[in-house]
Parts: C-alpha cells; structure tokens; sequence
C-alpha cells in the first residue's frame, strides 16, 4: 500500500495502547518507539513503527521529516466552555482585591456577566470568538475537544450556542463533541422559580435532542446551584431521551456527585476537589472518567485535585482545561498538563494518558483517536522537545512544532496553518 504522508525521523513516539478506559496503575503503561515513523492513508495510521518505511512510499508520497522531534497523539480536551461572549478581567482585578464571589455575583458579575453578554451577541461574534480560541488550542497541540452551553439559560440562546459549534466544525479542524449544559446555573429570572426553570431545562433537552445539537448533558451540581436531587432527575432525563450524562461534580462542596456519576452512569465526574472518600471505589468499579481540572485551581487559587488518591485506589482519570471567562481563561492545554504532572503531582506516562486515551473514551472516540495505533486516525503532534518528561518540566510555553489532523498538517513552526493569528 502507498501512503498519502510519511513522517520520518521521530526522535520518540509515545502513545498509550491499553483499552480504555485505563485505570489506576496501567495509566503509566505505555508505548515508547525510538526513531520511529508513521505511514498515513486516507487520513489513518497504516503503520508505525521503527525501521525503513521506504515501501510504502510512491511519487506522490508526501515524505516529512520530523528531525529528531519527539511524536505523541493528538491532545483530547474533555471539559471546555467554548462559545461565550465578553470577558471578565474586571472581575478578575476585583478577585485579586479580595472582594467575595458573592458580591461580585450579586452586582451583575459572575456568570451572569457572561449569560448577558451571550445572550446579546449575535453568532457571528460567538463564531469569531470561537475560532481564535480554537487556533490557540490546536498551537498547544488539541487536535479534539468538548464544548458545553450554559451561558445562555434560556432556550433561544442555548440552541445558538450549540449551533455555532455545529458550524464550527466546518470551519476549524479541531473536532468539536457539544454538550448541553443548560443547567450550568439558575438565571436571574428563575431565583423564585426553580421548579419552572427545571421545566425549562427538561424542554430544552427535547428540542436539543431532536434537532441533535449534542451528545451529553451536563448539570453543575454544587452548593447554590443544583441539588443532588435536582441533577439525579435531570441526568436521568437526560438519559432517557438520548443524551449521555456528565456531571460537575464535587468541586468545592462534598455533595456526593462522583457518587451520583456512577449511579447514572455518566461519561465523566468533573472537578471532584472536595469528593468523598467513599465515592473513590465506587468510581474505580465503574468506567466513569474522573476528569480533573487543574487549571481552575490555578487561576483560583483553590485545592488541587487528589489525582493520587484516585490513581492509586484504581481510578480512570483524565486531565482537562475547563477553558472558560470566569474560572480557567486560558487555551494553554500543555500549562494545563505540566500542572497536572506539578501539582496534582501525575507520573509522565500518568498524563500522556490522562491527555489522550481516557478522554478520548469518555468523548466515546477511542475506537478512532485518543492513541497512535493501526486503523486509527492520524491525529499527532511533533513536540520540539527531547523526551516528553521535558515538555512537562520546562512549564509555561508551548513546545509544539507541528500537529496533524486526519493526516494534514494544520500547525507548522508552532502556528496554525491558515489561522485567524497567521
């Protein structure tokens, strides 16, 4: 078979193999292949491996030398708020003079800055927006992501937000999975009527669904927002109409919501500072992802995680950037993955596969990306770096060279081929 590309001279290649979702200890296991090479056809990996890849190349073979740069998969970002309008460093300096959330919320900042904004903006602002992030996230090496809603809390904007990621995807190579995340907070108008905004939220999954604007539902359930009760029904509605749960769960008050992910099955546990020991073997005996945010603990200067904890008692963990205006403003995946290794104090090999396969499987994509593997597509990132160990030590700036998508280069020298930037 003739390839479509080859690439050559990879100083190291990378890549969890395991089946997913990899657990506890096997998260360090892993594939290392010195001066390797990867044959793309039709946009997959046909072989990969050491040796001379000569026989498969043909006249129109594309032959690409990586010149000693090391080779992992693409990146899967499972926990991003993409689309939103405006921004929020007022609030920020504000943070940084010690006035309370709660007072900020409660003079029309907070999420309910962001939810006014969006509500006001049109979607070519949102798409614009949009794609200068997503040039950002494929520069750190993000070749797939997830995306929720929930800066509308209302219908009309939900749907539109949903719909400029459909149209997103036509327009940026990065793959977007949408999640409706309506139940992201109560909106102002809802504060003496929950029950008829939890009404709300069961129509607009219904219209969401039928018009298949998303693959997951989300609730953020938390001290003040939603309920334990609250999100177990709307999750199970969820379900039963054809989305797959997630759940922010645990974040700063013990509510049992890793316990909650189990019991309906979720796609993933998100955040889980405050989770509660008797909540980790559960999540161990299950295939819910514990999807860990180290990023929003920076910027809020709040506890990490306890990723070894969850390691070690067998848990599946993945690693994820929360990429939002008010509580992770940054498209640094590769910071979000040295703090990962840092603080929540990740082996290498812990990360890499926290990074790719894991979410990859909770996205329900591993059978295609999250690994460099046989019949997988070839997403992948050269990283100017001479291990991966040093990617995750030298912190703060972007090691990536080059990235591919499907089998096409999209990044070259580090910046995206074609973007908004370049």
């Amino acid at each position: 078979m003739i390839a479509d590309l080859i690439v050559v001279g990879i100083g190291e290649l990378l890549t969890p193999y395991l089946q997913p979702p990899v657990k506890g200890a096997s998260m360090a296991d892993i594939v290392r292949i010195q001066k390797a090479f990867v044959a793309v056809k039709n946009g997959k990996i046909i072989d990969f491996g050491s040796g001379d890849p000569s026989r498969y190349r043909g006249p129109e073979t594309l032959w690409y030398d990586a010149q000693g740069k090391i080779m992992v998969p693409g990146f899967v970002d499972g926990h991003t708020h993409l689309v939103f309008a405006g921004s929020r460093e007022r609030e920020f300096s504000q943070k940084v003079a010690g006035v309370p959330y709660l007072e900020i919320l409660q003079s029309g900042g907070g999420i309910h800055a962001t939810v006014e904004a969006t509500r006001k903006a049109g979607k070519v602002e949102l798409t614009a927006a949009a794609l200068r992030s997503l040039d950002r996230f494929v520069e750190f090496g993000v070749t797939t992501l997830e995306a929720k809603s929930g800066y509308g809390l209302d219908i009309e904007t939900e749907v539109k937000t949903l719909e400029v990621m459909a149209e997103l995807q036509g327009l940026h190579p990065v793959e977007i999975v949408p999640t409706f995340m309506g139940a992201h907070a109560i909106p102002k108008e809802y504060h003496s009527d929950r029950g008829g905004y939890m009404a709300k939220l069961m129509e607009a999954m219904k219209i969401v669904k039928a018009r298949n604007l998303a693959v997951f539902a989300d609730v953020f359930c938390e001290e003040g927002v939603f309920t334990p009760e609250e999100t177990v029904g709307l999750l199970e509605a969820a379900r039963e109409i054809g989305l797959i749960p997630k759940i922010h769960a645990d974040e700063i008050v013990p509510l049992g919501g890793a316990g909650i992910a189990v019991t309906v099955e979720a796609a993933s546990a998100d955040h889980l500072m405050a989770i509660r020991k008797e909540d980790i073997p559960r999540l161990a005996e299950s295939s819910v992802i514990a999807n860990l945010l180290p990023g929003t603990s920076f910027f809020l200067n709040h506890a990490y995680a306890d990723a070894r904890a969850l390691i070690d008692q067998g848990v599946a963990v993945g690693v994820a950037s929360d990429y939002n205006p008010g509580s992770s403003p940054s498209e640094n995946f590769q910071l979000i993955l040295q703090l990962a290794a840092g603080k929540l104090r990740m082996k290498p090999e812990e990360v890499l596969t926290a990074a790719t396969l894991n979410p990859a499987f909770q996205l329900g994509l591993s059978e295609r990306i999250g690994s460099i593997g046989l019949g997988k597509q070839a997403d992948f990132v050269l990283l100017d770096a001479p291990n991966w160990e040093y990617v995750l030590y030298h912190y703060g700036v972007s090691h990536t060279d080059a990235v591919f998508k499907n089998g096409v280069q999209v990044v070259a020298n580090g910046h995206r081929i074609g973007g908004i930037s370049s």
